[in-house]
């Protein structure tokens, strides 16, 4: 490890954060693992620990104000880009909301929006603050957009509160950012393909069947394959997401559209991940008008509203006819038939490919996981329970069990860039080894 470290320069960033103490021990840890580190803080982690601290660990002058520096007027634009690495530890709330939203008004936040380098964060602050929505969807943005979030530990808070929020310990700060100098290029020459997000399935022109998929984590693998050198095919459903960098990806919406990009894919990739949250069902037929409340009962009778829900899209065709039925202008049934199977169509013929499924459950997933494991002939299962609403869907934490045919592995509590690492560290093995 020191080989890939030495050499490289850390540009450590220190928030204005009780846990700023804990910096001086990550910035040992990282010069023992043979890394340059240079610090910069913001103007309130001063009243925390001072600059004169990191100056005599580091042996560097410390940044703190944008104009601080009389031989270098633009100090953001050198202190970015001599990093190899930014690390901002601890994350306050404030200053995560700030670069996800590319407000820059101050040396750190300025430096972190002006870098091309790799980015981790690592967030501590009172529970209430971390669970709220704001800052979470700012987290969120910041994974979508390649920054590293080190998921904060549980425990007493100094506030005197318990829960989340407390900053990670510093052994597993230190260790993700040196791990992020591995594997730039581990997966090379290798093409991974990645389904990601919900599938719409339409009932009208305005109305359509989905789910709560925000397709981050499928975003996230995508991102993490790519940084490693695969190239990389993401097939991604109705999302609010940006495209990933460096990442080919095709938009679809319904599931019929999405196999078929799939199927596309699948042939020259070597590894193909199954996230998305595909439909299980999608209606028989589709109105091509809008359906009114009333009268219900035209729908049955007018044959030009109607049209075959899979026509022009490749997959297996519902029965022709209607599929509305009209219990005295009050009630609406629709008919639903079952979308092809997307990881169990391909993966029957996945030959030598290593075949990643997902089983996004709400009870008992570990149990599902390994049944659909040998169902779907897949070689790895990613399952997670969707009951908890701090995980899974839309949230910035996971929790997942990796389920292959002679393991399962607990991943405990983890960003979903953390996740996303997971799944590609045993990609890389798999396929590469």
């Amino acid at each position: 490890m020191a080989n890939e470290i030495n050499g490289k320069t850390i540009l450590l960033g220190v928030t204005g954060c009780i846990a700023a103490y804990k910096s001086c021990e990550i910035l040992r840890g990282l010069q023992k693992a043979g890394a340059d580190v240079k610090v910069v803080m913001t103007e309130h982690a001063t009243e925390f620990v001072g600059p004169t601290t990191f100056r005599a660990l580091t042996n560097h002058e410390v940044a703190v104000g944008l104009f601080d520096s009389a031989s270098d007027p633009i100090h953001h634009i050198s202190l970015a880009k001599e990093a190899d690495l930014m690390l901002i530890a601890p994350a306050t709330a404030n200053t995560l909301v700030k670069i996800a939203y590319g407000i820059a008004d101050n040396l750190l936040t300025t430096t972190a929006l002006a870098t091309t380098a790799q980015i981790i964060v690592a967030p501590a602050m009172n529970t209430q603050m971390w669970k709220n929505p704001k800052v979470q969807k700012a987290i969120s943005m910041l994974e979508t957009s390649g920054v590293i979030v080190v998921t904060p530990d549980t425990g007493r808070l100094a506030c005197g509160d318990t829960g989340e929020g407390k900053l990670a310990p510093v052994d597993t700060i230190v260790d993700i950012t040196l791990s992020s100098f591995h594997d730039t290029s581990s997966l090379e020459g290798k093409t991974v393909m990645i389904t990601s997000g919900p599938t719409y399935e339409p009932i009208d022109p305005v109305r359509f069947i989905g789910n709560w998929s925000s397709g981050l984590t499928g975003t996230l693998i995508a991102s993490e394959a790519a940084k490693r050198g695969a190239k990389v095919v993401l097939v991604s459903g109705p999302t609010s997401l940006p495209d990933p960098r460096n990442v080919e990806t095709i938009h679809v919406e319904t599931a019929a559209q999405m196999l078929e990009a799939s199927a596309r894919a699948f042939e020259a990739c070597d590894a193909a991940v199954f996230c998305a949250a595909v439909a299980d069902f999608r209606p028989k037929a589709v109105s091509k008008t809008k359906i009114k409340k009333q009268p219900l009962g035209s729908l049955a009778t007018d044959a030009d509203a109607i049209e075959n829900s899979a026509a022009g899209s490749g997959a297996a065709a519902g029965t022709a006819g209607t599929n509305f039925t009209n219990d005295q202008e009050t009630e609406l049934t629709i008919e639903l038939v079952r979308n092809p199977d997307i990881l169990q169509t391909l993966a029957q013929n996945k030959g030598a490919r290593f075949v990643v499924g997902f089983a996004a459950e709400t009870g008992d997933a570990i149990s599902y996981a390994k049944s659909k494991l040998h169902s779907k002939n897949a070689d790895l299962i990613v399952a997670n329970d969707v009951s908890d609403p701090a995980l899974g869907f839309g949230t910035a934490n996971n929790r997942v069990w990796l389920v292959s045919r002679d393991a399962v592995v607990d991943s405990g509590l983890v960003s979903k860039s953390e996740e996303a690492r997971l799944v590609v560290d045993r990609i890389a093995e798999a396929i590469v080894g």
